[in-house]
């Protein structure tokens, strides 16, 4: 999977179906954030549709580096969307608090990332069976981390424990993923993207509306 423009569409349009599923099961309006990531994992593989063909001379190579820069905003994103996904549907006050911590880290992860690719831009090639990206991110490997933290933490430490599994499963194919290439750990995210789609959907098809939030804690709204 991701290993060709080819994979990355027939992935993306597989992670959409599913993401429609998931969104048509959502019971409860706190459910929508969890909901909508396969549908933003699917735009993310789609989009890197483009990044091949840029890469290859199938389209203008403004058109390949605009879907770079697209694909890495949506990447640098991840690490405050998701723990706001997991914050909406926790009731426990403890593990919110925990969530929240978790955001506002994957916030300044997002703000450093993101900056560094307004000032340095981007450098994207096809690098074996995944393409390579890189921003020149001054200390890079504690971002790595950092991002990891922020990513997958807010599913670790969820009470509903189906959430807990997706957190773990996640950390273990990160961790593969770094030690397979540092370089790709971006691009091949994907290839786990399908699996955690299906893991939200298969939660939300068996589980009934989010518990009540705790009195006087407001609960987000869907990020836009």
């Amino acid at each position: 999977m991701c290993f060709s423009p080819e994979a990355d569409a027939a992935l993306g349009l597989a992670i959409g179906v599913v993401g429609i599923d998931a969104l048509r099961h959502v019971s409860d309006r706190r459910q929508i954030p969890l909901a909508a990531l396969p549908i933003l994992f699917a735009a993310h593989q789609l989009i890197e549709v483009l990044v091949w063909w840029g890469l290859d001379g199938t389209v203008a190579s403004w058109v390949g580096r605009t879907g770079a820069y697209l694909y890495l905003v949506i990447a640098f994103l991840l690490p405050v969307v998701i723990p706001i996904a997991s914050l909406a549907i926790e009731s426990d006050r403890r593990r919110r608090r925990v969530m929240g911590a978790l955001a506002a880290l994957g916030a300044v992860v997002s703000v450093v990332l993101l900056t560094a690719l307004v000032r340095n831009g981007l450098w994207a090639e096809a690098d074996g069976l995944h393409v390579s990206y890189s921003v020149g991110v001054e200390r890079g490997r504690l971002f790595t981390v950092l991002y990891v933290i922020a990513a997958c933490g807010a599913f670790l430490v969820s009470s509903q424990r189906r959430i807990a599994v997706v957190g773990w499963l996640n950390l273990l194919a990160v961790t593969i993923l770094a030690w397979l290439t540092v370089d790709g750990v971006i691009s091949l995210w994907c290839a786990w993207a399908a699996v955690t789609s299906v893991l939200i959907a298969a939660y939300l098809r068996t589980t009934g509306p989010a518990a009540p939030s705790p009195i006087g804690v407001d609960v987000p709204s869907a990020p836009a």
